[in-house]
């Protein structure tokens, strides 16, 4: 369970009647079905990235639906494990930005520990079934981890990609903030804007003049 300056907000998060609701049916799915990330990870983004450590929010959907990829970070999969299609054109886009050499596995545990926040709006899927838990109340969830977000003034970078990220940038409304949105970095999106989108530089560019210091985008 998070045990740091996250906890206070999560608990009075989970103390609301649409969190015992969405618990209980959260339960019930590991109990009787192949539920990703494994349970002890759900919260993992929140346990690496400290509130009051957050520069930048990278938000996904929902987690990768096959064995063994996620493990509480949007985008993120474990070592050993093939890098998934998204997870390429980020990383050449990373590339073409600030020509950093991709690495070989999918591992961001590092950006996380740098302030980068890897936020998926819901946070559990049924094995083989995309968006399987969407509708169950995370997504009431991280949208008030987003509110709260914005209304602590510390200088972030929201990174928005695709349509259903681009809607959550009406929530963003503290002007010391950065709101970059750009299509998904899917196959079928990332010909549509993300490639030459220079999101990263443009976050690091933010950041130095914030005072807050560049994240480090090399995982090597």
């Amino acid at each position: 369970m998070v045990d740091n300056n996250w906890k206070s907000i999560i608990d009075a998060e989970i103390a609301k009647p649409y969190f015992q609701e969405l618990s209980a049916f959260v339960h019930e799915e590991y109990r009787t079905k192949v539920i990703y990330p494994a349970a002890k990870n759900i919260f993992r983004c929140f346990e690496l990235t400290d509130f009051q450590d957050v520069k930048v929010i990278i938000l996904g959907q929902d987690p990768y639906m096959r064995p063994n990829q996620a493990h509480g970070l949007c985008f993120s999969v474990q070592k050993g494990i093939d890098i998934p299609p998204s997870l390429k054109n980020i990383y050449k886009e990373i590339q073409d930005d600030l020509g950093i050499t991709p690495p070989n596995d999918g591992f961001l545990e590092k950006w996380a520990t740098q302030g980068v926040l890897l936020l998926n709006t819901i946070l559990s899927v049924e094995e083989g079934k995309p968006l399987s838990h969407k509708g169950k109340g995370w997504e009431t969830f991280t949208n008030h981890i987003i509110e709260i977000l914005n209304y602590d003034n510390n200088p972030k970078v929201f990174m928005l990609w695709g349509n259903e990220s681009k809607q959550k940038a009406s929530m963003i409304t503290n002007k010391n903030h950065l709101v970059l949105t750009a299509s998904h970095p899917s196959p079928l999106g990332v010909y549509k804007g993300f490639f030459g989108c220079h999101h990263f530089s443009k976050a690091n560019d933010f950041l130095i003049k914030s005072g807050r210091g560049p994240i480090n985008w090399d995982l090597k």
